[in-house]
C-alpha cells in the first residue's frame, strides 16, 4: 500500500484517499478557434506513457479535495515528490537518475 504525502494537508495518507487524474502540465492551446483538428485531438486525447519519471495530476478526494501533482517513477512505482498546483517539479526525466525522497513510502507486497 502507498502512503502519499498531500502538500496541502501536510501529512501522509493512505492511497485509497487519492485518485489519479492523468498527466500533469498539459498546456491548453492558446487560441482554440485557430487550432487544427489534429492538434486539438492531440491535446484532448493523447498523453505520454513513459517508462521512468512521469508527472501526474492527482486529487485528495477523501481529504482536502484539492488537486496536486506527483512525480512518479513508472518502473518502480516510487513516488519521488509531491507538489502543489502552480509549482514546478524538482525531479525531471532529463536530469540525473531520480532518488526517492521522503515524500512517500511504499509498504506491503510491492516493497
Amino acid at each position: 500500500m502507498f502512503h502519499i504525502y498531500c502538500p496541502y494537508c501536510a501529512e501522509y495518507r493512505e492511497e485509497e484517499e487519492f485518485h489519479p487524474r492523468g498527466q500533469a502540465h498539459i498546456a491548453r492551446p492558446a487560441d482554440p478557434e485557430a487550432t487544427s483538428d489534429d492538434a486539438w485531438g492531440d491535446y484532448l486525447f493523447f498523453r505520454d506513457n513513459p517508462r521512468g519519471v512521469h508527472h501526474e495530476l492527482w486529487v485528495h478526494a477523501v481529504g482536502c479535495r484539492k488537486f496536486f501533482n506527483i512525480t512518479r517513477d513508472t518502473r518502480s512505482y516510487a513516488i519521488l515528490e509531491t507538489y502543489r498546483m502552480g509549482e514546478r517539479p524538482t525531479v525531471t526525466a532529463n536530469g540525473p537518475e531520480a532518488v526517492p525522497s521522503a515524500t512517500a513510502t511504499l509498504t506491503g507486497a510491492l516493497a
